[in-house]
């Protein structure tokens, strides 16, 4: 089977640096690294009473692991927002948590080198667990300043509904 139903003639998987991220209906600007999708089921072992040398295994819990997402620091509030309804600063009693509105189901899009889109995944109520507003500054240091959020989440899935596009193919010898 070939790795592209599409584009049988394309060998190359997709770049990695082609992806947008999208939360309550927008895209979020400047996302620069997302943390891979990682899950993990447990494994339980167990013996059948009458075979006292083998182990059986089956699945058991599924974990999933959290995703943390980096940008270049900007005026942007996105991520301090979303972050701020975990936990306030100032925040009289009672009032430390957003419990309607903390968790997010966000999307993950991966795009082509021509800027089509070729996969999409849907991540589910995702919370930020860690912010960091700024990293350690250096003043000899010759680099970006990069804010990161880590996200909780209760799972993920591609989206199927998202199929391979058809890649143009410019042939430069033709009239």
């Amino acid at each position: 089977m070939a790795e592209f139903s599409v584009n049988p003639e394309r060998l190359n998987p997709y770049q990695a640096f082609n992806f947008r991220l999208k939360w309550d209906g927008r895209y979020v600007a400047g996302i620069s690294k997302v943390s891979s999708l990682k899950r993990t089921t447990e494994v339980v072992k167990f013996r059948d009473g009458g075979d006292p040398s083998t182990s059986r295994k089956a699945p058991g819990r599924t974990e999933f692991e959290a995703i943390t997402l980096e940008r270049g620091v900007t005026h942007d509030t996105d991520f301090e927002a979303w972050a701020a309804k975990v936990w306030q600063v100032g925040a009289t009693l009672g009032s430390e948590i957003s419990l309607a509105d903390f968790r997010k189901d966000v999307i993950l899009d991966f795009y082509n080198e021509a800027g089509q889109l070729a996969i999409s995944y849907k991540i589910y109520r995702a919370w930020v667990s860690e912010y960091q507003a700024l990293p350690d500054l250096d003043a000899n240091a010759n680099a970006v300043a990069i804010q990161h959020i880590k996200l909780e989440n209760e799972g993920w899935e591609r989206d199927i509904s998202v199929t391979e596009p058809t890649e143009v193919s410019y042939n430069s010898t033709a009239a």
